[in-house]
């Protein structure tokens, strides 16, 4: 596996980073089969791994994994999301921080964390108690870097500025979502990013299962997330159309989809890292099997031609949008208030 630089850090991981949400209870909850394909994927090259406290026993299956081989991975975890039902166990609070950042440490069985990442954005607590918090345990060596999720780019612009006037450790890193299918973060995420030195680290870049060639247009889906979640993206009609498209693409060129989608994120020049979150051992081995795969101008233009830079078709539902979208009252005046006269 070749490496980059994770931003201005000066970190080196490798373009493929594997995540661990599925080696747990949440997909695979044979620990054994998930510490097999963590050893699998050390041994094929990779060496970062990226996790959160929310994924169910996902960090205890990663620290059993790493036991004799810790100091040959850049380790990452998030925190933010609820841990339980207690509701002081979440958020971006000091107070919670302070307390996550030592269960994950126990959790994973380290001295230390790579990479500690806000999984998502806390309207409720201001970045600055956020950052002072994480600039401690930089300090303390507890971690080394800190990085963001799902950020968008005034909140990256605005943490930036609170590091810089309060000269607290700056956010590294970046983890946004990114495949074909959705390129938003093109126009503003990724060139923010650049322009402040952060790594990108690249989630669902297989559109979360689309690009796999599972969902196919006109077919039912048995799949148990549209089934039981009800989930809209799995019925998109335009994004269905889209992946036909790039599976007809796909056996023009010879490359597999599933190549072809990694490929085609790690090409853009503001991704550090694409995460490949298998849940079986055939899973990680695809991912593998397409590790070389060099995308040329002209296959990157044809995929241009299907989904425009810049632009998604029927994001996925599951993608974070900030309380000002998916709150009613934040986006609606009162009543009385919406006409004009």
């Amino acid at each position: 596996m070749q490496h980059r630089t994770l931003g201005r850090t000066g970190i080196q991981v490798t373009p493929v980073a594997l995540g661990a949400m599925m080696l747990g209870s949440l997909g695979n909850p044979d620990r054994s089969g998930g510490v097999a394909i963590i050893h699998r994927a050390l041994d094929a090259g990779i060496d970062f791994i990226d996790t959160a406290d929310r994924y169910g026993d996902s960090e205890e299956v990663v620290g059993e994994a790493l036991k004799g081989r810790r100091d040959r991975v850049v380790l990452a975890t998030k925190f933010w999301g609820p841990v339980d039902d207690d509701l002081h166990h979440r958020g971006a609070s000091r107070r919670w921080i302070m307390q996550a950042v030592e269960r994950s440490l126990r959790n994973l069985r380290t001295d230390w964390i790579d990479l500690y990442q806000l999984h998502r954005p806390d309207p409720e607590t201001d970045v600055d108690e956020t950052l002072s918090a994480l600039t401690d345990l930089v300090r303390q060596g507890k971690v080394r870097a800190i990085g963001t999720s799902s950020m968008r780019g005034s909140e990256i612009v605005e943490a930036q500025w609170v590091s810089e006037r309060r000269g607290f450790e700056r956010f590294r890193t970046e983890q946004p979502n990114y495949s074909i299918l959705d390129r938003e973060i093109e126009r503003e995420i990724l060139p923010v990013a650049q322009r402040y030195g952060m790594g990108t680290l690249v989630y669902s870049p297989l559109a979360g299962g689309f690009l796999t060639g599972r969902y196919r247009a006109g077919q039912e889906n048995g799949e148990f997330r549209s089934v039981r979640t009800g989930m809209r993206h799995f019925r998109d009609e335009r994004r269905l159309a889209a992946v036909e498209q790039l599976i007809a693409l796909s056996e023009e060129v010879g490359i597999p989809l599933t190549h072809l989608a990694m490929a085609f994120v790690l090409a853009h020049p503001g991704v550090t890292s694409a995460i490949a979150g298998p849940r079986t051992m055939e899973q990680l081995e695809d991912t593998l099997a397409g590790a070389e795969v060099r995308l040329s101008d002209e296959i990157l233009d044809r995929i241009d031609a299907i989904v425009p830079p810049g632009e998604s078709i029927g994001a996925m539902d599951m993608v974070y949008r900030g309380p000002e979208v998916a709150d009613p009252a934040l986006r609606r005046r009162p009543l009385a208030q919406r006409s004009a006269a």
